[in-house]
């Protein structure tokens, strides 16, 4: 399950991620982030048997939690298929299918926000 965790300033200097982890067990992919003194955003990928516990323990820290069921929204109306966000995607979220159509595999995306920028009819937005 694809979490977006948003820290304050407040408790951005704690091991959290750590801490998470230990007591948790659960195994935290980090797939982006962005810190900086004011607060953070990451994007973490827990298996989902774990997400309601490493929900719960971020929660219990502090930290806001935004569950990312697609990070990635596509309005079918503003799409082509041209194909450009298969060519920019580093994780390979996007396909043609025999029908020509493009495909979307949302659990690889890491919200790089790569497609959004290339995307010449801007069909694609990052969901929050």
């Amino acid at each position: 399950m694809k979490i977006m965790l948003c820290f304050n300033s407040q408790i951005i200097k704690k091991p959290l991620i750590a801490e998470v982890i230990l007591e948790t067990g659960a195994l935290v992919n980090i797939n982006k982030a962005t810190i900086d003194i004011t607060g953070g955003e990451l994007i973490i990928n827990v298996p989902d048997e774990d997400a309601k516990k490493v929900i719960k323990s971020f929660k219990s820290r502090g930290v806001d939690i935004i569950t990312l069921e697609k990070p990635i929204v596509r309005t079918d109306e503003e799409c082509v298929h041209c194909g450009v966000c298969i060519s920019v995607c580093p994780t390979n979220v996007f396909k043609y299918e025999a029908d020509g159509s493009v495909s979307m595999d949302h659990k690889e995306c890491i919200q790089c926000g790569a497609c959004i920028t290339a995307c010449p009819h801007n069909a694609l937005k990052l969901s929050r």
